[in-house]
C-alpha cells in the first residue's frame, strides 16, 4: 500500500495553472523526487501535501487520512522543509533546536538524546552556540532539515533544499538523506538538479504543471526516443541556428559543445553534406548515450 497517494491534483492561481491533473503515489521508505524547473508546480504540489496550499480539484493521502480534511492527525507524522531558509536567525542552533522540539512535545531527557543523534548526522554540534543567521548555506539547510527531524516523523518533504547549496554539502546533504531512506522514512524531494535523480528511488519528470514521465532513476533515460551524437565544436549562434535549419537535426548546446537528437530511424551520416557545408568537421562527432536531461528535454518539448 502507498503511503503517499495524489490523485488529479489540480490548482491555479488566477489565469495561471499551476498543477495540472496530477497524480503520483509514494510507497513506505521510498525516496521520490519531482524533477523540473522552476515554475514547473513542484512548490505546489508540495505545499498541497503540507495543507499550506488548498487543491481546486483532486485529493490527497497521507498514511491513509485525507490531508484536507484530517490534517491535525498528519502533523505528528510530517516533517516539512521549504525552499527558503525558515528558521529563527538570531537563535543559536540548539536554541532553533530546542524550540521546533518544544513545539512537538520532545523536552527533557528525550530532546537531549534526539539532540545528540541529530548532531551526530549533521555534524553541527561545534555550532551549536552559533546563531543560525550566521552559518553557511550548507549548515543552514542541515539545521532546517534538523529541526524538522527533531520529533521523529514518517514522511519528509522537501522543498529544492540543496538549491544554492555548494558541491561538497549536496553530497552530505543527500547522505543523510540516504541514512535517514535505511530507517524507513518516506521522502519526497523536489528538485531542479538532473544529477539527484539518480539518488533517489523514482523520479518524476514535471512540467508546467503537468507529468512528464515517472519511472525508476536508473532507467528514466532509457525512455529516449531517438538518436543522440555530441558535437565537439563551440556553439556559435550561427552554427546553431543553421544546424536547427536542418530538416531532421535537433540541435541545442550542452556546455562546451552540442547534442545533436536525431529519429531513431535516422543516422548522422546523412547529413554529412550539409554538416561539412555549415562548417563541421564530422569526425568531431559521436554517438554517445542521452543522459537524463536529453530525456527531459525531448518530453518538455513533446508537450509544447
Amino acid at each position: 500500500m502507498s503511503f503517499v497517494t495524489v490523485t488529479g491534483l489540480t490548482k491555479s492561481y488566477g489565469a495561471v495553472r499551476a498543477v495540472d491533473d496530477f497524480s503520483f503515489e509514494v510507497k513506505q521508505g521510498e525516496i521520490y523526487a519531482l524533477v523540473g524547473p522552476d515554475g514547473a508546480g513542484k512548490t505546489t504540489i508540495i505545499r498541497t501535501l503540507c495543507n499550506l496550499v488548498r487543491s481546486d480539484k483532486g485529493s490527497a493521502f497521507i498514511d491513509g487520512l485525507d490531508v484536507s480534511r484530517q490534517f491535525e492527525a498528519i502533523k505528528s507524522r510530517l516533517g516539512y522543509m521549504p525552499q527558503t531558509f525558515s528558521l529563527y536567525p538570531d537563535l543559536s542552533v540548539e536554541e532553533n533546536l530546542r524550540f521546533y522540539g518544544g513545539i512537538h512535545g520532545v523536552v527533557g531527557k528525550r530532546f537531549r538524546d534526539k539532540t545528540e543523534v541529530l548532531y551526530g548526522f549533521s555534524n553541527l554540534k561545534p555550532f551549536a552556540s552559533r546563531r543560525a543567521g550566521k552559518l553557511s548555506g550548507g549548515m543552514k539547510q542541515k539545521l532546517a532539515l534538523s529541526c524538522a527531524l527533531i520529533y521523529d516523523p514518517k514522511l519528509l518533504l522537501l522543498d529544492e533544499p540543496t538549491t544554492g547549496v555548494d558541491p561538497l554539502s549536496r553530497q552530505q546533504f543527500w547522505k543523510i538523506l540516504l541514512d535517514l531512506k535505511r530507517q524507513g522514512v518516506t521522502i519526497i524531494v523536489s528538485t531542479p538538479y538532473m544529477d539527484e535523480v539518480a539518488r533517489a528511488d523514482r523520479a518524476c519528470f514535471v512540467f508546467e504543471g503537468r507529468k512528464l514521465v515517472e519511472d525508476r532513476s536508473e532507467t528514466l533515460s532509457n525512455r529516449f526516443d531517438g538518436r543522440l551524437y555530441f558535437l565537439d565544436m563551440a556553439p556559435s549562434v550561427k552554427l546553431v541556428d543553421g544546424l536547427n535549419d536542418l530538416p531532421g537535426i535537433d540541435a541545442r548546446r550542452f556546455g562546451s559543445g552540442l547534442h545533436l537528437y536525431l529519429a531513431r530511424e535516422d543516422a548522422i551520416e546523412n547529413y554529412s553534406a550539409m554538416l561539412t557545408a555549415l562548417g563541421v568537421d564530422t569526425t568531431d562527432v559521436k554517438e554517445i548515450r542521452p543522459n537524463l536531461e536529453d530525456c527531459f528535454i525531448q518530453f518538455m518539448e513533446q508537450t509544447s
